[in-house]
């Protein structure tokens, strides 16, 4: 029976552009007092936390082995990397700008299609490839005069990301996507308290300890439960619409995070970075629309050819 409700997939994906750049935001907020390990060690626990009782409640497997689990902690291991990283370019950049050169990812995807899994790549898709990318240096730009290399943390970001994306396909037909991020929530607990422990007691600037006071508790809990939140919401999403119907609405979390950014930290894209941004998301927008183009021609050739007489 089909499980397609394009309505409610778009509904679920709106959730997740307005959800996550929310947490991008409290992120920015922490960034400047709570070191970058405790902000994962709790972003990941209260993941685990949150998710643990909804498997057992729902009678959910999560149970993994082999191929599977290995991939689960390549997978894990590729999300702490990439929040890390996006929380370190928080502190140095916009929120909107941050968002907007992580935005390269599509286009990073694209490529590893074509030089990784030897997927076909026409050349429009290519040069809407390059187009993107002058669109992100754009955006780079003015942060990079102004701070230097680590306006390029969300190019880190966007390179992590898209090698996890890939990770996440292989597993997705094969798990459950609360079971999923329930382990990867516990193994990435596993990981970080050790990391965190070590860290403080060797004075490693980072991954040194700290007592958060009242509000910063409240800001903790709050990055860890609309991270857990944002990425159920893009999961769920994907069960129920196809992704050539989502992959246009990720672009709204652009303009969201420029919305957020404003209101909380009154910050905006300078000239430049906004003529950078639209061309990033013109560029993005065009790639998936010949993604979409080449996907039904080869649909409707394959069509033809079940349909056609044997001769």
């Amino acid at each position: 029976m089909s499980t397609d409700r394009p309505l409610l997939g778009v509904l679920l994906m709106l959730g997740f552009c307005i959800v996550a750049p929310m947490g991008d935001a409290v992120a920015k907020l922490l960034g400047q007092s709570v070191p970058l390990g405790q902000l994962l060690l709790v972003r990941f626990a209260i993941q685990a936390v949150a998710l643990i009782p909804i498997v057992y409640l729902t009678g959910r497997l999560w149970r993994m082995r082999g191929r599977v689990l290995i991939l689960t902690f390549v997978r894990t291991v590729l999300h702490i990397t990439g929040i890390g990283a996006m929380f370190t370019a928080l502190k140095y950049l916009p929120l909107a700008d941050a968002v907007a050169i992580a935005f390269v990812m599509p286009f990073i995807m694209l490529l590893l299609g074509k030089f990784v899994l030897s997927e076909e790549v026409g050349s429009r898709r290519l040069i809407g490839c390059i187009v993107g990318f002058i669109g992100t240096l754009m955006v780079i730009q003015p942060s990079f005069v102004e701070i230097g290399w680590p306006a390029l943390w969300p190019l880190v970001v966007a390179i992590n990301f898209s090698f996890f994306m890939l990770v996440t396909r292989q597993l997705a037909k094969e798990t459950d996507p609360i079971g999923l991020q329930a382990v990867s929530g516990v193994m990435a607990t596993v990981l970080l308290i050790p990391a965190v422990l070590i860290g403080d007691a060797a004075g490693w600037p980072g991954l040194n300890l700290i007592r958060p006071d009242g509000t910063e508790w409240g800001l903790l809990i709050a990055i860890g439960l609309l991270g857990t939140a944002a990425h159920l919401l893009m999961t769920w999403s994907l069960r129920y619409a196809p992704a050539a119907t989502l992959a246009p609405m990720q672009y709204l979390e652009i303009p969201v995070a420029t919305i957020i950014g404003w209101l909380v930290f009154r910050d905006l894209p300078n000239t430049l970075a906004s003529i950078g941004i639209l061309v990033t998301i013109g560029a993005g927008l065009y790639v998936i629309m010949r993604e979409q183009a080449t996907a039904r021609a080869i649909a409707r050739q394959t069509r033809d050819d079940e349909t056609m007489p044997a001769q």
